[in-house]
């Protein structure tokens, strides 16, 4: 059977494998804008099902709705169980403005070393790591004691209810294992002139506000016969954009910041002073604290007003909320009522779309994290950081099935994950951070499944 090593190096004679099948998938367009019918998984999947087939990798595409696959494959282990579960999602977030983008959204060009395109970064390229990976232990007929499982949900950009909700209610036989590795951490940083990265344990809690404003129609010439809305949504937005959330040090990774070579124990009271003293040397790092330190309250979406002559009787405000662990609903109620007191006509519906979780730090998953990134790396020594995501995955619905779920992408050592600008324009992953990631996929599951 070959060794790792030597599997390592078939990596690297597959680059242009790997960045082709990265293009591909980009090319795919697969946009959730939240609202059925959205999505168009199912073309992903059945597109990585033809792939998987081509080296005899059996996989099949379940459909919460039509056209909104979810597709699961497998290498069998000795035992008749899996061992590891590799995640990802097929959906995308929408382009907002294409005459923005320096290439099409949709054409995975190459560029810069990158590949770049909707969905390129998030969450595609750990896709097609994790495949290149399957693929390369299927044609080395590499024995498995213990399964693998791929696992691409749908709908992860819209709560997931069509995706990994949906699996984890009706087939949640089919996503359990004992250990998986998802996106949402995985990026590298600077520990005080050491290399870190940030192994992501949990994340924040998502909800979602509706906002209704209530004024009273009139005449666009006659504006005094009426109470425009518009006017108390400005006394709204005003409130939000000046809310000044209670700041908060209990999470994982406030623990583990003097490697950063930062001195100061962080508190409630000092810890925007030390996000403000980052800011110019680790940027990403400063935003990540600052992130886990806060909830944070977003209006995203408004809508209102029926005509140009008419003053504006309802105006529709949603707003991203995400919480820290011990902040749910009722919390987030009584900090809206006490921010918009005093304004008439305010009304809000909240919508809890994931609650906070979080895996434990020291597992075997965590061992073995650490082993293969560090065997990838040449055995370079490594600070790891327990951080909690700032955003949602769907590690949410297999972490309450049992399954020890850690974000972690292995991104190349020298990438700069600011400039991934994920959900943004010219989203894009470098092709160096797909090898390392496919790299490292591969030496995690090796080491924890391969017969010895």
């Amino acid at each position: 059977m070959p060794t790792l090593a030597e599997l390592l190096v078939q990596v690297d004679s597959s680059v242009s494998d790997i960045v082709e099948l990265e293009q591909s998938l980009v090319q795919i367009p697969s946009v959730n804008s939240g609202f059925m019918p959205t999505g168009d998984e199912t073309p992903v999947c059945k597109f990585v099902q033809e792939w998987l087939a081509e080296d005899g990798i059996n996989s099949e595409i379940l459909e919460s709705a039509p056209n909104r696959g979810n597709i699961v494959a497998q290498l069998e282990g000795s035992s008749g169980d899996p061992g590891l579960m590799f995640v990802s999602h097929t959906d995308v977030v929408p382009v907002e403005d294409q005459s923005k983008w320096s290439f099409e959204p949709f054409a995975g060009t190459i560029a810069n070393g990158r590949v770049y395109g909707r969905g390129a970064s998030d969450c595609k390229a750990l896709l097609a790591a994790q495949m290149m990976a399957v693929r390369i232990l299927k044609r080395n007929d590499i024995k498995l004691d213990q399964g693998l499982l791929l696992v691409s949900f749908a709908d992860e950009e819209h709560g997931g209810r069509y995706g990994a909700g949906w699996m984890a209610e009706h087939y949640p036989e089919k996503i359990t294992a004992p250990y998986a590795i998802n996106e949402g951490g995985g990026q590298p940083a600077d520990a005080a002139g050491n290399l870190a990265y940030v192994v992501n344990l949990g994340e924040k809690g998502r909800l979602q506000v509706e906002v209704e404003i209530k004024g009273v129609s009139a005449h666009a010439s006659t504006p005094w016969q009426g109470t425009n809305a518009m006017y108390r949504l400005t006394q709204v937005l005003q409130r939000i954009e000046a809310y000044e959330p209670e700041r908060d040090t209990s999470a994982a990774i406030f623990g583990h910041l003097s490697k950063f070579a930062i001195e100061d124990v962080p508190t409630a009271e000092n810890i925007d002073e030390i996000v403000q003293d980052l800011e110019e040397t680790d940027p990403n790092m400063a935003s990540t604290l600052r992130a886990s330190s806060r909830m944070t309250l977003t209006p995203t979406i408004i809508q209102g007003g029926i005509k140009s002559n008419s003053v504006p009787e309802s105006i529709h405000v949603t707003c991203d909320v995400r919480t820290l662990p011990h902040q749910d609903d009722a919390y987030l109620r009584t900090e809206l009522i006490k921010l918009f007191d005093g304004i008439p006509g305010v009304d809000f519906d909240i919508d809890y779309m994931a609650v906070p979780n979080a895996s434990e730090f020291d597992t075997p998953l965590m061992d073995h994290v650490r082993e293969a990134t560090e065997f990838v790396l040449g055995d370079r020594s490594v600070e790891w950081i327990p951080g909690l995501c700032v955003g949602f995955t769907d590690s949410r619905f297999t972490r309450p099935l049992g399954v020890v779920t850690y974000g972690f992408s292995g991104s190349h050592p020298d990438d700069n994950p600011m400039e991934e600008n994920v959900h943004g324009t010219d989203e894009s992953i470098s092709i160096r951070t797909l090898i390392t990631s496919t790299k490292i996929m591969l030496a995690l599951a090796y080491n924890m499944l391969a017969a010895k």
